[in-house]
């Protein structure tokens, strides 16, 4: 065991569908059999995970008895320890859900859209979990004549404030976490990024209940900065939960392993993360090559764990670095935190300064020295 070994304080969780994934893609079927959750579990527990969670169907993979597939899985966490922090439900899957769950044009199968969810959260209850994510995936459009959007938020809004009604009455101290994706499987998916979802939030009847659940990859696809996503999210209140995966720019979504996309946004994630007072999950929603066979699925999974806690080794030697302190300085970084009118100031005393524009337009930032000490932290240079 070395230091990047996970242990189970690492709070580090798994998608039971990614390690799950049969490589399916829309150019050719499944590189690898239909793997049992409850070997999926075990072998996380292995690893040093966490946590699993699920969408109802994936406990299904290879048992079609719901009740069978929810006893043998429950007696796996039994089993191993593991717990289930989220859940969430398939709304994309199915061909009934072509044209959306929530936001569907026909009624009955928005109703039948709040059954499959209402059922899954009486399990996700049950088995502990206080975070359930709503991932939208067929909620949009292929085209702007399909779809009347302003309609189609109102559905939205009227699904979520019912399952925060229910999730109230029940007591069950469930959070709902939205997760924005701005395209795929859907040309046009509602709520396709962090701040769409940050301004959707205030209009629910409880807002409190409901916050966001960001992917790396999903942000990354709409040319966004994520780690400024994130940063905005944590300032808001509103990171209930985080997907990590790895990208490169804004093609399909690859869910690539955690650092195997933009390795310096992966870093400064990891800083942010470790030092912006999150203090949930790290969970990895990713998938195994589909070039890999069943044992690689296993090193893949490891490798998400033992990049997140190389990065967080670095981001802690980057911290304690003087020579980062004394750029930090140069570049006046930590002048930002101080606010712009000291104490009892107003607008109208700013008219009494004696500032010197052009003095202050040569003013360099150093940010090029700054940047270097993390790309020397994040190879090994330094630290």
């Amino acid at each position: 065991m070395d230091a990047y070994t996970p242990t189970r304080e690492d709070h580090f969780t798994f998608g039971l569908w990614t390690v799950g994934w049969q490589a399916v893609d829309p150019f050719g079927g499944a590189t690898r059999a239909p793997l049992d959750p409850v070997e999926s579990v075990h072998r996380l527990a292995e690893l040093g995970a966490y946590g699993v969670t699920f969408h109802d169907d994936d406990l299904l993979a290879t048992e079609s008895d719901r009740d069978k597939a929810i006893a043998v899985f429950k007696q796996a966490l039994s089993d191993t320890g593991l717990v289930v922090p989220m859940a969430t439900t398939n709304l994309f899957s199915d061909a009934v859900f072509k044209d959306g769950g929530l936001t569907s044009n026909d009624r009955d199968i928005r109703r039948h859209a709040l059954r499959k969810i209402r059922r899954n959260v009486d399990l996700a209850a049950e088995l502990g979990a206080k975070t359930y994510v709503v991932w939208g995936g067929r909620e949009g459009a292929e085209s702007d004549g399909a779809k009347d959007m302003r309609a189609a938020l109102d559905r939205y809004k009227e699904g979520l404030d019912l399952l925060a009604a229910y999730v109230t009455e029940k007591g069950y101290g469930i959070r709902f976490a939205l997760e924005p994706k701005p395209n795929e499987p859907r040309g046009d998916i509602m709520l396709p990024t962090i701040g769409h979802a940050l301004a959707f939030i205030g209009q629910l009847e409880r807002p409190e209940l409901f916050g966001v659940n960001p992917e790396v990859g999903h942000e990354q696809m709409a040319g966004l900065n994520f780690v400024h996503g994130i940063a905005q999210a944590l300032w808001q209140g509103k990171l209930f939960h985080i997907d990590l995966n790895g990208q490169h720019g804004p093609k399909y979504d690859q869910d690539l392993i955690f650092g195997h996309g933009d390795l310096t946004s992966a870093f400064f994630l990891v800083d942010l993360l470790e030092n912006g007072g999150y203090e949930g999950p790290r969970h990895f929603d990713y998938k195994p090559l589909r070039t890999e066979d069943s044992d690689d699925v296993w090193v893949s999974a490891a490798a998400n764990m033992r990049t997140y806690l190389i990065l967080k080794e670095k981001a802690k030697a980057y911290r304690a670095d003087p020579d980062v302190a004394e750029a930090l300085a140069a570049s006046r970084v930590p002048e930002l935190s101080v606010p712009t009118l000291a104490p009892g100031e107003t607008l109208d005393d700013l008219l009494a300064d004696d500032f010197d524009e052009p003095t202050a337009a040569k003013r360099g930032y150093h940010f090029s020295r700054l940047n270097q000490l993390a790309i020397e932290h994040i190879t090994g240079v330094r630290g």
